[in-house]
């Protein structure tokens, strides 16, 4: 594809919606539009000649918690309160979730959102169900809790409150420096060993960082929540994700060192994974922003992928596979180990729980 500069715009990361919707729509409660702000977070100070406004929906869904099954990854439960992410990032894999809503996974992804503001009372309830059995809490493992909405609709806020007022531990995955505006309740939980964040940290060049995450806090912001995080007591660890091939490779050392002055005590990384409709939207954004080396990047992915853009078995689909995927890891962990960047698990406190500690009375909207 041609890098045609009519497909770039400011703040958004996929150049089109890319292919039709796979899932039939379903009906929403409209709530109008929330026009969008230039704000520091998005590192974006030119405006848009034609800006793409973010329009948000109001959701009530059944349930608060959503339990994983999946057998490779590290929590079994989650609550989201948003869905599709304003971040922008063209290679997230929760991307394919917008086909459900019958949107589509590119733009519609990141300008047509889904607020759960109902997400809190639901989730009071279901802690307080005799059958319930305290585990950590994961926010952030489909879309970003602190995307830039979270300062007008807070529900992630609210959602720390509850797991705060009854002793619930909480790890939360975020790419935004928004997380220090709950910085009190993460100091608060910390105390107890209640508390832990994961902050991504993808590049420490600007305009990469802009190309990857447009509306992501830039580099040196997240560097700083670590620092503050970690001077406040809560444990932070560096994901330095997705490693993208002839994109930000080069960087994993410098990541982590800078990390690691900030003050993470541990380090994540995965190679970009690109499920679904993800890896014909990651296509037409290496054709638009990276032409000259995109060939050389989907030559190392299929490398590690066994040929194909994607591998979706559970246990294969975060471990790549070849000799560059073996000089990543190698790299990565040398440097780790170097700087002493500790194992990746968090030691949360669950016997804490006390679900008697929560009202009955809902909130108040």
């Amino acid at each position: 594809m041609a890098n045609d500069s009519h497909m770039v715009r400011k703040g958004r990361g996929a150049a089109s919606n890319g292919l039709s919707q796979r899932f039939d729509s379903i009906v929403r409660e409209a709530d109008g539009d929330w026009l969008d702000q230039r704000t520091a977070d998005a590192g974006d100070d030119d405006a848009d000649p034609d800006p793409l406004r973010t329009d948000v929906s109001l959701e009530t869904p059944r349930s608060a918690i959503t339990r994983n099954q999946s057998p490779d990854v590290p929590f079994d439960r989650s609550v989201n309160a948003y869905r599709g992410c304003e971040h922008g990032c063209v290679y997230c894999f929760a991307r394919p979730t917008h086909a459900y809503l019958g949107l589509s996974p590119g733009r519609d992804f990141e300008t047509k959102l889904t607020a759960k503001p109902a997400v809190p009372d639901l989730l009071r309830r279901e802690l307080q169900r005799a059958s319930y059995e305290c585990r950590p809490m994961a926010l952030g493992t489909n879309t970003d809790p602190y995307q830039p909405i979270e300062r007008t609709y807070r529900i992630t806020r609210m959602i720390l409150e509850i797991l705060d007022e009854c002793h619930h531990p909480v790890t939360i995955t975020t790419k935004s420096a928004r997380v220090l505006d709950d910085l009190d309740l993460l100091a608060r939980m910390a105390k107890r060993r209640l508390s832990a964040v994961m902050l991504s940290v993808t590049s420490l060049v600007p305009e990469t960082a802009r190309r990857m995450e447009p509306r992501a806090s830039a580099p040196g912001r997240r560097l700083a929540a670590i620092r503050e995080l970690s001077a406040a007591g809560v444990p932070v660890h560096v994901s330095v994700s997705p490693i993208v091939p002839a994109i930000n490779d080069h960087e994993i050392e410098a990541i982590l060192e800078a990390a690691a002055a900030a003050g993470a005590s541990g380090a994540f990384s995965i190679v970009v994974r690109l499920p679904h409709e993800v890896a014909p939207l990651f296509r037409e954004w290496l054709a638009v922003h990276y032409p000259d080396r995109a060939a050389r990047v989907m030559n190392h992915l299929r490398e590690m992928r066994g040929g194909k853009d994607n591998e979706a078995r559970f246990f294969e689909r975060y471990n790549p596979k070849g000799a560059y995927a073996a000089t990543l890891k190698a790299r990565f962990e040398r440097k780790k180990r170097a700087l002493g960047l500790g194992g990746n698990r968090l030691n949360l406190r669950t016997d804490l729980f006390d679900p008697s500690a929560l009202s009955a009375q809902p909130r108040l909207l």
